[in-house]
């Protein structure tokens, strides 16, 4: 006997990642039903709706890889989709700067891959026009990206979804309905939430945090394990403000897989400084005192976290330090703006990045989506995905529609 189905597609994850998916292939196929289950009380609520806001031009990444294409891409169809439809955001340009002469050549680097990426209006700087950017900013040379942007990254998911929804009656937005469980059948699958059971043709997962976790419960052998990196973010007080007109970053160390602690003027006019990155003991915890007892089994059970601990110690002790001490916080901030005092930050919020590790302690780079029968995992989708989301859910609307 047939089965009804209850959407012919299931998303399970309502990040932007998510929201993108849905959005996409809703245009693609109007006629599906698509349901979008999230298990907290509001879209965007973890990575999405916690990083820095930034609209990321792809100047970093390895010239033909998932992200650099991807990040370009999704960047100009994501600054249209927010022109269209008024979504908050500013491309007003970051300066990457260097502070050391031995940055020199990791500058000119960037400005290379950026130049390979096709990033458009870059511009070398001078230690003079450094200042006339961001007078309060010291450095011997910098590179200007005028195409880099802020958003409101939340105010996008939720209207992603929105539009979505009105492109076809029968799609839903269930929030509040945390996911338990999946079930491939030959021609469908069963998915079991803490609220009710449904039938779908097709799955899609894009847990951020959770990715790995859903991946295995539907089967999915990931060698990799998903580790948690908190990052905590200072504000600039009313009297700091002034120091910082735009976004200002360091050039970054190759031999850590983050940015480097910056600035970043919010589409509210507040201005942040950070994040730091260290290692959280409740992958969403947000706490610098936050505990998860399973979180940290499965973290410190797995021989990839203890060779990246190894191999990036001296790093891995300086970012805790930081994380409890404000002024050392300022030094480090103190690097690009020298004038800041301590009664120009207060503390701000703080965000956890889900990054997916390998066996040797390596960080997994690129992007990873993969499918298993009619099912998709998107295992990988660190910064930028966010900036990336619109073209990565085009991916997946291909993927769907060609299984």
């Amino acid at each position: 006997m047939e089965q009804k189905l209850d959407a012919d597609v299931v998303i399970i994850g309502g990040g932007i990642v998510g929201a993108a998916t849905m959005y996409q292939l809703q245009k693609r196929s109007p006629d599906k039903r698509i349901l979008l289950l999230e298990k907290e009380s509001a879209l965007a609520d973890h990575q999405t709706g916690r990083n820095s806001g930034v609209i990321h031009s792809g100047i970093y990444y390895k010239p033909g890889s998932y992200k650099a294409t991807n990040c370009v891409n999704g960047r100009r169809e994501l600054v249209a989709f927010a022109r269209e439809h008024g979504i908050k955001h500013d491309i007003c340009g970051k300066l990457i700067v260097a502070t050391d002469p031995e940055e020199l050549p990791r500058l000119k680097k960037i400005h290379e891959t950026g130049m390979a990426n096709g990033i458009e209006d870059m511009r070398e700087v001078d230690a003079a026009g450094i200042r006339e950017i961001e007078p309060h900013c010291e450095g011997i040379a910098g590179l200007h990206v005028g195409c880099t942007g802020i958003i409101d990254f939340r105010g996008a998911t939720e209207k992603m979804a929105e539009l979505a929804l009105g492109m076809q009656a029968g799609s839903r937005v269930h929030l509040g309905e945390a996911f338990l469980g999946i079930e491939q059948k030959e021609d469908h699958s069963i998915i079991s939430t803490r609220k009710g059971i449904y039938r779908a043709a097709r799955a899609v997962f894009c847990g951020g945090l959770q990715s790995d976790r859903l991946a295995k419960s539907d089967g999915v052998k990931v060698a990799e394990r998903i580790v948690g990196f908190r990052g905590d973010y200072y504000d600039l007080t009313e009297q700091g403000k002034h120091k910082v007109k735009h976004l200002i970053y360091p050039v970054p160390d190759p031999r850590f897989p983050f940015l480097g602690v910056h600035f970043t003027r919010m589409t509210d006019g507040s201005i942040e400084c950070g994040p730091n990155a260290v290692f959280t003991f409740k992958r969403e915890g947000y706490g610098k005192t936050d505990f998860d007892l399973k979180d940290t089994m499965n973290a410190l059970s797995y021989g990839g976290t203890w060779k990246l601990f190894l191999n990036n110690m001296a790093y891995g002790i300086d970012e805790y330090r930081r994380a409890f001490s404000k002024r050392l916080f300022l030094r480090t901030l103190q690097r690009l703006i020298p004038t800041l005092t301590m009664e120009d930050i207060q503390p701000g919020r703080s965000g956890v990045r889900a990054m997916l590790l390998g066996t040797d302690g390596n960080m997994v780079d690129d992007f990873r989506i993969e499918r298993s029968g009619n099912h998709i995992h998107v295992l990988n989708a660190p910064s930028p995905a966010a900036t990336a989301a619109l073209a990565i859910g085009t991916r997946i609307a291909d993927m769907t529609l060609e299984g």
